[in-house]
C-alpha cells in the first residue's frame, strides 16, 4: 500500500509509526513518566514532546521548508503548506493505561486539507487520506455509514474537562442525542472518534472546544470517506471555532437540527 501512496502521505505515515514506537515503548512504565499540567485537566508527558520531536525530525528530513503546527512545540514557520500535529491524541487515556489513543497527523496547503494519517500503534491501524483519492484503514477503503436518521446510530462525543462555560449547553444536546440514537460513546480520543466515524464504527460525532490538532487528520478522513463535517451550526468554521459535527449527510443534518435548540450566540459564532 505505502508504494502507492502520495509521497507527502507516506513521510506522513513513516512520521506516525516513529512515534507510535515510542508511545509502545513507554506505556508499560506510566508510572514513572515525568508529566507536568498545562491548564485544568489538560497534561503533557515527556512522551508527548519525545513522539512530537520525532514526527517532526522525520518530516522535516524531507520537506524541511514546510510549517509546522504542533500541540507541544506551537507553531513553526515556513511554507504555504503546514503539518498539524497531535504527537498523543488521548493523553489522559495513555496516563491512565487506557488502550484509547493514536498520532494524529495532517497536511493543509494554503488552509486546505491535503493528506491526514491518524494511527493507533495499540491495534496496529492506519487511517489515511488524500484530498480526491479516498481514506482507507490499512488497506481497505473506507465509507461512512448509510443510516438515513438518528433513531438506532452509535454516536461518538467528548465531554468538556477544561472549559465548563458550555456545559449546560452540552448536557441539553447529550440529552436530546440519547432519547434518538442507539447510544453515545465518549472514548477520550477525538482523532479516533472521527476514524471511526469514516470507517463505519460510529454513525456520527459531535464535540465542543477541540484545537486544530484533535480535528484536522480526522476531518479529511471523514469527509473523504464521504461525510461532512462542519461546525455546531452547519457552517465551515470549526477549525477556528473547535465545535465540530460529523457524519453521513444525512445524519449529519440531523445532528445540527438536533443540536441547534442549545447553541448561545457564541456557539453559533
Amino acid at each position: 500500500m505505502v508504494s502507492t501512496m502520495h509521497p507527502m502521505l507516506n513521510i506522513a505515515v513513516r512520521a506516525a509509526r516513529s512515534a507510535g514506537r515510542i508511545l509502545l515503548r513507554y506505556l508499560e512504565h506510566t508510572d514513572r513518566i515525568a508529566v507536568t499540567s498545562k491548564h485544568r485537566n489538560d497534561f503533557v508527558s515527556e512522551v508527548d514532546h519525545r513522539a512530537e520531536e520525532a514526527i517532526i525530525r522525520e518530516l522535516h528530513s524531507k520537506y524541511p521548508d514546510h510549517a509546522i503546527l504542533a500541540e507541544e512545540s506551537g507553531e513553526h514557520q515556513g511554507s504555504d503548506f503546514q503539518w498539524v500535529i497531535d504527537s498523543l491524541d488521548g493523553t489522559t487515556n495513555y496516563l491512565h493505561g487506557l488502550p484509547q489513543f493514536c498520532v494524529s497527523i495532517a497536511l493543509k496547503y494554503r488552509n486546505r486539507l491535503e493528506q491526514a494519517v491518524v494511527y493507533d500503534p495499540l491495534r496496529e491501524e492506519m487511517f489515511t487520506a488524500s484530498r480526491g483519492q479516498g481514506a482507507q484503514l490499512n488497506d481497505r477503503r473506507l465509507r461512512v455509514t448509510g443510516h438515513p436518521t438518528l433513531e438506532g446510530i452509535l454516536i461518538g462525543t467528548g465531554l468538556p474537562c477544561r472549559d465548563y462555560s458550555h456545559l449546560d449547553a452540552y448536557l441539553g444536546m447529550c440529552k436530546a442525542m440519547i432519547r434518538d440514537t442507539a447510544g453515545i460513546r465518549r472514548t477520550g480520543s477525538a482523532a479516533l472518534d472521527l476514524a471511526y466515524v469514516a470507517t463505519g464504527r460510529l454513525d456520527g460525532f459531535w464535540e465542543l472546544g477541540l484545537a486544530q490538532w484533535d480535528i484536522a487528520a480526522g476531518a479529511l478522513l471523514v469527509s473523504e470517506a464521504g461525510g461532512t463535517v462542519s461546525d455546531l451550526a452547519g457552517g465551515d468554521r470549526y477549525p477556528e471555532t473547535g465545535n465540530v459535527i460529523a457524519g453521513n449527510l444525512k445524519v449529519h443534518q440531523a445532528m445540527v437540527a438536533k443540536l441547534r435548540p442549545f447553541l448561545s450566540d457564541a456557539l453559533r459564532a
